[in-house]
């Protein structure tokens, strides 16, 4: 690495005496967010390979070298030589180099510190996550196309399947809890797929039972009390375009009868008219509920669930993506303050509050407190203290708790209630019984097999609850 003012000058003496990780995984470190600056774009840092990296106070941020890795950020509360992060042996061990402000991992201020998976690292007014997996890059275009910027690997994987089948006519089905951006992601694929048509929306759960049909179907004018001129229906509205049916498993029987005609028939039948009329559009639906099991119970059509579930995105819980708090936080910023985002700045103990609460109302809740947030800062600082009190009351029982460093720095959903298993996760639990059955409990085996990490096996018997005994 090429000699700089700004370079650590320890670098050339450790690089040959430090070891490099040669464990299984692909670790990170993620700049999540510089808090004087949260619309700068958030970064990872890859390192496997690397045997230190070392952090400093910069110009700007700037991340260069192999194996001795280089750091520098543009943040003025850290010391031109702050901390340390070196592998010893498996492990790597972070190690503030005397700071001025100190090295803060999960809220507390620590000399040295073995990192764990989900760790939560303050280096002046800079947030960064360690996170024990491959993180995939973010670009500037990404990013600003809400809903597809991700450092969660798994998630990444299905939203490039999803970007693929953007142009193709496919259908669509996305699933997850309130909030989780399922309508973002269905505006996402409309804009990728090309489509001249517009992008309507229909909400299954507002319209009214004895209205739903005429709403979506349109009407012909003298054909019912109130019909005083034609109406062409939110169907026909899509021609071209894209149908977004949100909340689809609210949709009594009848309803869904006429839609799946409408499906099969690519045509719909006002009320009051004697001869369809021809459709073209993109269906993509979306729903919290479980569909599978609706069906099960006779509650949905087993007929029009295969129609619609060409293709099933999950969408993963705000809990369970912590790492792109900062890639949110960005992207709601440019939203709801437009011009006036560059001059947003946060204190760290909002960042630690928001990365400590568990978001039970996902992306949208994390929206409407940060909207409530700048108004109440004002000029000022983002603190904890102007976001609700069930999000300072969080922050405060964890600092409280003994555990709560672990319980921070895991970030696992296991103290959540349990989910229903995805499609896709039920198949992958049944493909990795039957490996793990097959090899006799050998990780190596079972990974090899489905061409994945021995980590990325493991992540999984853990999430599904699996043995080697399995």
């Amino acid at each position: 690495m090429s000699s700089t003012s700004e370079e650590f000058p320890t670098l050339s003496s450790v690089k040959d005496s430090l070891e490099t990780l040669t464990r299984e995984g692909s670790p990170q470190l993620i700049v999540v967010m510089d808090c004087e600056a949260p619309l700068e774009l958030s970064t990872a840092i890859p390192l496997r390979g690397v045997a230190a990296v070392e952090f400093g106070r910069g110009s700007t941020r700037k991340i260069s070298g192999q194996a001795i890795c280089d750091v520098r950020l543009a943040d003025r509360f850290m010391s031109t030589r702050h901390a340390r992060l070196s592998v010893q042996g498996q492990r790597f061990v972070l190690e503030d180099l005397g700071s001025k402000n100190g090295t803060i991992v999960n809220g507390k201020r620590l000399p040295t510190h073995v990192l764990q998976d989900g760790d939560f690292i303050e280096l002046g007014h800079t947030i960064l996550i360690f996170r024990d997996n491959l993180a995939p890059c973010v670009s500037e275009e990404e990013a600003d196309v809400a809903g597809l910027a991700t450092f969660s690997p798994e998630f990444a994987h299905r939203r490039d399947r999803l970007k693929a089948l953007a142009p193709s006519p496919v259908s669509v089905l996305v699933r997850g809890e309130t909030g989780t951006g399922k309508e973002v992601m269905a505006r996402c694929v409309h804009q990728l797929s090309g489509a001249t048509g517009a992008f309507v929306a229909v909400n299954c759960g507002a319209l009214p039972g004895g209205l739903l049909e005429s709403e979506l179907f349109g009407y012909r004018r003298g054909s019912f009390s109130g019909a005083m001129k034609d109406h062409q229906g939110l169907v026909r509205a899509a021609e071209g375009g894209t149908l977004f049916l949100d909340e689809i498993g609210d949709l009594p029987l009848p309803a869904q009868a006429a839609l799946l005609r409408v499906l099969q028939e690519r045509e719909v039948l006002p009320i009051g008219e004697v001869k369809p009329v021809k459709v073209d559009f993109r269906l993509i639906s979306a729903t919290h509920r479980d569909l599978e099991t609706l069906v099960t119970t006779g509650d949905f059509r087993q007929d029009l669930y295969a129609r619609i579930s060409g293709f099933i995105l999950d969408l993963p819980p705000l809990r369970q993506r912590r790492e792109d708090l900062g890639l949110l936080v960005r992207a709601i910023l440019r939203r709801v303050a437009g011009a006036g985002a560059g001059a947003a700045r946060f204190g760290t103990d909002a960042a630690l509050a928001m990365y400590r609460y568990d978001w039970p109302l996902n992306i949208r809740e994390l929206e409407k407190y940060l909207e409530a947030a700048l108004v109440l800062a004002g000029s000022g600082q983002i603190r904890a203290s102007h976001f609700p009190d069930i999000v300072q009351k969080s922050n405060a029982e964890r600092e409280r708790t003994p555990s709560a460093a672990t319980a921070v720095a895991k970030s696992l959903p296991a103290s959540l209630p349990p989910q229903p298993l995805s499609a896709e996760d039920t198949q992958r639990k049944a493909e990795l019984e039957a490996l793990l059955r097959e090899h006799r409990g050998n990780v190596t085996a079972v990974a090899n097999a489905m061409g994945k990490a021995r980590v990325q096996i493991r992540r999984w018997m853990k999430r599904y609850g699996l043995s080697r005994e399995e």
